[in-house]
């Protein structure tokens, strides 16, 4: 369903909300520059956890947006089948 999912949006079937958007560029930011709240230089392995938190938080949204393309996805089948009975 992901690869569905990630098709529709590349196409425009499906749009994503401007917080997710903002929230993948935030995560992108915050994974790459080296500014961190646990720096990896400091703290080795343990540093990562932060940038593991920041990614689950996108994870999470993106799930959600997963969820909300199913719900229309099913709404168009609904619609659908109710034309064709």
């Amino acid at each position: 369903m992901w690869g569905t999912f990630f098709k529709a949006i590349v196409t425009g079937k499906h749009i994503l909300s401007p917080w997710t958007w903002l929230a993948a560029a935030l995560t992108v930011g915050y994974v790459i520059f080296p500014i961190d709240v646990m720096p990896e230089a400091f703290l080795g392995p343990i540093g990562f956890l932060d940038d593991v938190g920041v990614m689950g938080v996108l994870g999470g949204i993106l799930k959600w947006e997963l969820n909300r393309f199913e719900n229309a996805l099913g709404q168009v089948h609904e619609t659908t089948a109710e034309r064709v009975s």
